[in-house]
């Protein structure tokens, strides 16, 4: 994955920061194929010329406060994908524990049942880059989303079931709400 920052020298020029891949990559080995890469951050009122140095690999929550945002990349794995780990000893505890070390305050937003149900104090943009999947709700209904599909979560609780053979690359803005 390739990331390319602009920005502005201190003479005003427009000028490329860096050009790249993201510098925060998470990958969960307790569930092969579920990965994220964190893209950017941004504080509640940014500025400009803006800071060359890459925000993610400081950030100490992964959900932003109000007004600061996120933008990640994430794959959601096949059900082949998850069905291959069940088959070889999925252990749900330890994908727990593994996502709260790598994704701090994403992964307290999820529910401790393994649901998979997470509410988070954001509104969020999410585009379907690849695949398909299903965006269910707390009350059981779901919708399913397909390569192009947008939606925005206005702080919902809410799970991303992948029940399909291939995998599923969603991108995310999140901007911290009240």
């Amino acid at each position: 994955m390739r990331r390319i920052v602009t920005g502005r020298s201190p003479q005003g020029r427009s000028i490329f920061f860096s050009d790249g891949g993201p510098s925060r990559h998470i990958r969960i080995q307790a569930l092969p194929g579920l990965e994220q890469w964190e893209i950017w951050a941004t504080p509640p009122i940014p500025s400009f010329p803006g800071d060359p140095e890459d925000p993610t690999p400081r950030l100490n929550s992964l959900v932003p406060s109000p007004g600061e945002t996120r933008f990640r990349i994430v794959r959601f794995p096949s059900a082949l994908e998850r069905a291959r780990a069940e088959a070889s000893g999925f252990d749900p505890k330890a994908l727990a524990r593994e996502y709260l070390e790598k994704a701090p305050g994403l992964a307290e937003a999820h529910e401790p049942d393994g649901s998979g149900m997470h509410t988070t104090p954001t509104v969020d943009y999410g585009v379907v880059l690849s695949g398909r999947i299903w965006l269910e709700l707390d009350d059981g209904e779901k919708r399913l989303l397909e390569a192009g599909d947008c939606v925005i979560q206005n702080g919902t609780r809410h799970a991303w079931r992948n029940t399909f053979e291939e995998p599923c690359l969603m991108a995310f803005i999140m901007i911290g709400a009240r």
